[in-house]
């Protein structure tokens, strides 16, 4: 899995040893830069929410979204610290982010609390695939560290989806 920013020369100045191969820190950190993009999105699509929330729900829907932004913004740097630990550069931009970035943006003027959930919930359970997906590339690589990281993240995720969907259901 190769990404735009991991052919990214490194300076001999950011240049940071690795006893991982070359090819293998290439790949990983291709990924937890694309990764990195992903939870930025996130982050920033769960405080729009946040911000926009409305309805009978209010209170708990627009809590429940601030403790989850706060628990994706927690990733940021770890994920960049990662990619700096095994010898690469992470996202220095927006730009970049945009560029690599597969969470959709939703710039809509209202969204109904419903759909807020739904597909906040839909986003959490991708970046847990797209986590598992990175995580048995990483695992391959030799990269026990950052896989420990990923699946703590994976379990985050998949908690925030199941909350969501509670939260959103339409009980029987």
């Amino acid at each position: 899995m190769k990404h735009p920013i991991s052919h990214k020369s490194v300076p001999s100045q950011l240049a940071v040893p690795s006893d991982l191969a070359a090819t293998a820190t290439r790949d990983i950190s291709g990924a937890l830069n694309a990764l990195l993009a992903d939870i930025f999105a996130l982050y920033l699509k769960t405080k729009n929410f946040h911000w926009h929330m409305s309805g009978p729900h209010f209170r708990d829907d627009h809590l429940l979204l601030d403790e989850q932004a706060d628990q994706i913004f927690a990733m940021t740097d770890v994920v960049a610290e990662r990619v700096r630990k095994i010898g690469h550069v992470t996202l220095h931009s927006m730009g970049e982010i945009s560029r690599l970035q597969r969470v959709l943006d939703n710039d809509a003027v209202f969204v109904t609390p419903q759909d807020m959930l739904a597909e906040l919930r839909e986003d959490n359970g991708t970046l847990a695939r797209r986590m598992r997906e990175a995580h048995a590339m990483i695992e391959a690589g030799g990269d026990v560290a950052t896989s420990s990281i990923l699946e703590v993240y994976i379990d985050e995720a998949e908690r925030r989806a199941w909350f969501l969907y509670e939260s959103s259901h339409r009980a029987p």
